[in-house]
């Protein structure tokens, strides 16, 4: 099938966390002969800090972030088969919407994907008049980067007239065990960048225990954190590309996942780094959220912390020795079990079989 995909950035990780989901999930995709135009906005300087160039199994359209412009490639979409609009793009997203719904040919398939469920849902609960609730009647489908039955029960209550959840995975071609690197040595790292609703979690999870443990060594990549007060045993190392996300995962002892707030709470959501660091061999220890063990084991693939003194007891009594046997059946685990291959299976057979049941009903 031809997919035009519109969502922030494939090429750009910066200030991008969907990245590596749009990257594994639609390399997948191709592999089983879908066609796929990805198209995505130059703002937030994304392509000044590009991770990676335009792939060869997916056509990049990169436009300026201008109205004409998202007028322009919105117009592509009469040619597809199936028609892809993600949440959280940065330039304009409402209007892209209607757009993209305006141009799909009737029998295409037409598709919300939702990389921030919870945040999304809050939206639309707070505001009656949000373009989305209007647009929702249009879908044939909502997809959504996690969130279990809470988000799909939410999101047909509001009137989608179906709402499946694909979850991040691995892409053991690009996440796995490579050397590790000295300059990003310590006990425990975290990767993330600073976002509002993550920000307190970040300072509860991760920066007060380091404060407490002052003999040990901490690392913190990603943007915005410069002038975030730190202990003295925190070295922040700034924006990390993803060609370097390997051996950010295997050189500490221990990496840490961090949740948004509305992820945390809503639960079902396992963020990419889970996944990615689990692929590399790391050993992982996540904030609590409701569901963690249909991926991963606790205490045997994953640790789990429910608040600072958790990661403190942790790190108080985990060996190196015990940190990579954890690191090895977590990896073994999504080996076998949650590879984009695996996720690409699901939304193949969904867009085969919503997308025959959409054409019969435009002929």
């Amino acid at each position: 099938m031809k997919i035009a995909f519109y969502g922030s950035s494939i090429v750009s990780a910066y200030w991008n966390g969907a990245a590596t989901y749009y990257r594994g999930l639609l390399r997948a995709l191709a592999l089983k002969g879908h066609e796929i135009t990805f198209y995505e906005p130059d703002v937030y300087d994304r392509q000044k800090n590009r991770d990676i160039d335009p792939p060869p199994w997916c056509r990049v359209v990169v436009y300026p972030g201008t109205v004409e412009a998202l007028k322009q490639v919105t117009s592509e979409a009469s040619a597809a088969d199936v028609v892809v609009k993600a949440s959280g793009v940065g330039f304009e997203d409402n209007m892209l919407l209607d757009l993209v719904l305006a141009n799909a040919r009737p029998g295409a398939l037409k598709i919300f994907w939702d990389v921030d469920a919870p945040a999304t849902l809050a939206e639309l609960r707070a505001d009656p008049t949000h373009p989305l609730h209007a647009a929702l009647a249009k879908l044939d489908l909502v997809l959504t980067y996690g969130g279990g039955d809470p988000v799909v029960e939410a999101y047909r209550s509001l009137g989608a007239a179906d709402c499946i959840p694909i979850y991040n995975a691995l892409d053991p071609e690009t996440h796995h065990p490579v050397p590790e690197n000295p300059d990003y040595t310590a006990d425990l790292g975290f990767l993330g960048n600073r976002l509002p609703d993550r920000e307190q979690r970040v300072e509860q999870f991760f920066l007060e225990p380091a404060m407490r443990l002052p003999q040990q060594q901490f690392l913190i990549g990603g943007s915005g954190w410069t002038d975030k007060p730190m202990s003295s045993n925190i070295r922040y190392v700034g924006h990390v590309s993803t060609r370097d996300h390997n051996a950010f995962n295997v050189t500490p002892k221990a990496v840490l996942n961090i949740s948004r707030s509305s992820m945390a709470e809503n639960g079902f959501s396992p963020a990419t780094r889970v996944f990615e660091a689990a692929g590399a061999g790391a050993c992982l220890i996540t904030d609590h959220w409701e569901g963690i063990d249909l991926f991963l084991r606790p205490g045997e693939e994953v640790l789990v912390a429910r608040d600072g003194q958790d990661v403190i007891d942790i790190l108080a009594s985990l060996s190196r020795e015990q940190a990579a046997a954890i690191g090895r059946r977590g990896m073994e685990r999504v080996l076998a079990a949650h590879t984009y291959a695996r996720r690409a299976d699901e939304v193949d057979a969904l867009l085969r079989s919503h997308g025959a049941r959409t054409r019969e009903a435009a002929e």
